[in-house]
Order: C-alpha cells, then structure tokens, then sequence
C-alpha cells in the first residue's frame, strides 16, 4: 500500500472515531496544528515529581527516607493495576485498536502474564530493601523518625488494597471470625489489632485516622471484590491440569512475597536500625517485633496451596536466615 493511501485510510479511522464525539475531524486536525509538542519532561510531570519531597527536618538521609517510600507506593499502584485487570478478566482491544470492553471469562495466559507481572513487581521492592537496610545512616534516621510521628508506613492503603484483592476477606480476620456485617468485618482484619499502644492495648492515633480516612471505601472495595478476588478468580479459570499447577507456583511465589520476603524485609530494617538502639515503638505506636514477623501474624493468601507443614513453618526459617 502506498504512503498516500496509507494517509487516507489513517484519516478515514479518525473520522469515524471522532465523529462519536459529535465532532468534525477536521477540528480535531485544527487543535493538533496549535499544540505544542510533547516533551519528555510534561509527559512524566517530571518538574511536579521532583517537588513532592518534602523532608520535616534538615538531614539528608530524609529524602532517601521519603523517595523509597514513594517509589514503593508507585510500584504498589503498579501491582493494583494488574489485580485490578484479573478480577475484571482483562481488556480485550482487538479490532482496530477499539476497545471492546472487559472479557466474559478470564483466560490462562492473561492470567499467568499478570501475575509475572505482578511477582517481578514485588521482586524489585524486596531487592531493592537494601536502600532502607544498609543505606541510610543509623544516627540520622533515629533522629528523624521522631518528626514523623504518628506516622506510619502501617497506614498504607495500597498495600491493603493488595491484600483484600488477592484472597477473599475471611482469610484477613483475626482468629477466622465469622460475620456477615462487612462494618464488622473491616473492625475484625488483622491490621486493626496491629496499631495498639504497648500499655494500654487501644488503638493507636495512626490506627483511628487510617481508619477514619479509609474504611469507608475499603468497606467498599470489600463488597465490591466479591467472588472477584485473584483466589476465586484461580478457582473459577478453565484450566488444564498443567496450568493450574503452573499457575498455582506463581499464586504461592506472590503469597510468599507479600507475607514473607516483604514483611521481614522490614523486619530487617527494624532490627538494624531500632533493636540496635533499643527501640520498642515503631512511628504508628506499634510494637514492631511482635507486628512484623509473618510467624506472629501468619497471614498466608491461598492456604490451600500449602501444605501443613509449609504453613506451620510459615516465615520461620526465613527469619532465622
């Protein structure tokens, strides 16, 4: 096909698309001739991200403090983005490029190619731990972290939404309890009983306002995830036996990162940069050495693909190590 005729097919394309808007491709044409071009800079916002660090003291090691966490919270969204395309079976753009909306079914390899996703995600945030770990200074952080009170990296709402997309909310509750009230069942995860103040067991102020600022739309999420979460999801897919096994080693490799490898990643950081002080309380209050070991909690996503030793086992030998 020549070029002349690939021009007029291209312009054939954009009329049909526009002419949805009500709109004349030609005043589409129009505003493309006064539009400045794009830059890499605009595109990326890469002067407003540059100003997001705003450190509350003077030390330096603040902002490798602020950047990370902000780096973990992009890659969360990340990973929010492909739970989100799993539970609602993927976009399927075929014809031409349009959109034809979400799937009836979900398949095997949108399924398999997300969760990859998804596990390389969180391979890049355990790997890269060593920044909190080995590279900040311990002196600086002691002193720093005491501006930062009450806050907490416990009140990240993305790392929740992780979990309540990836099992269902039963697998969340404290002692497995039972109640169809999902007002109850928010009070009931295990995060609510992780902000107590050491003395008196209430909740902590970092407890009440994640609380007061989030459980309305996780309440939300909650309903709307239902029968919908990446366990039901594996449970309801067409599969055959060599895929289900397939896919059910991703399932455990993104439940052990998640429950294991990323926790004690912090865990980690803790003890090198609170035990060694003599540090008890976390920012949020919380007793990190009780909080964050996954053998204390024992959450685990997808119980049933492990056997009961594995879960009995759960995080222990990692800890050792």
């Amino acid at each position: 096909m020549s070029e002349k005729k690939l021009v007029e097919e291209k312009i054939k394309k954009l009329a049909e698309k526009y002419s949805s808007t009500g709109q004349d491709l030609t005043s589409y044409l129009e505003g493309l001739l006064y539009a400045d071009y794009l830059s890499y800079w605009d595109y990326i916002n890469l002067d407003t991200l540059l100003t997001l660090q705003v450190p509350k003291t003077d030390f330096p090691d603040e902002n490798i403090f602020i950047i990370y966490h902000q780096i973990t919270e992009l890659y969360f969204k990340l990973i929010i983005n492909e739970l989100e395309q799993i539970s609602n079976n993927g976009r399927n753009i075929q014809k031409n490029g349009k959109d034809l909306g979400w799937n009836k079914e979900l398949t095997f390899d949108f399924f398999k190619s997300r969760m990859i996703r998804i596990i390389r995600y969180f391979e890049n945030l355990i790997n890269s731990f060593d920044i909190m770990i080995e590279g900040m200074s311990r002196d600086e952080f002691i002193k720093f972290r005491m501006s930062l009170l009450p806050g907490s990296g416990f009140q990240s709402v993305q790392f929740r939404t992780i979990e309540l997309y990836a099992t269902p909310v039963k697998n969340l509750l404290i002692n497995d309890s039972k109640t169809s009230n999902t007002k109850n069942i928010i009070q009931n995860i295990y995060w609510s009983k992780g902000a107590t103040e050491l003395k008196s067991g209430k909740k902590t102020y970092t407890l009440t306002q994640f609380q007061k600022k989030y459980n309305e739309p996780l309440n939300s999420l909650i309903i709307n995830l239902k029968g919908k979460t990446i366990w039901e999801k594996f449970k309801q897919l067409k599969t055959t036996k060599k895929e289900k096994e397939e896919l059910s080693e991703l399932l455990k490799k993104f439940d052990f990162y998640v429950n294991v490898k990323w926790k004690l990643s912090h865990f980690k950081s803790a003890v090198k940069h609170l035990k060694k002080m003599g540090v008890k309380k976390a920012t949020g209050g919380t007793n990190w050495e009780k909080y964050l070991p996954p053998r204390f909690q024992k959450i685990i996503f997808f119980s049933k693909l492990w056997t009961k030793k594995e879960k009995e086992k759960w995080g222990i030998s990692w800890l050792k190590d």
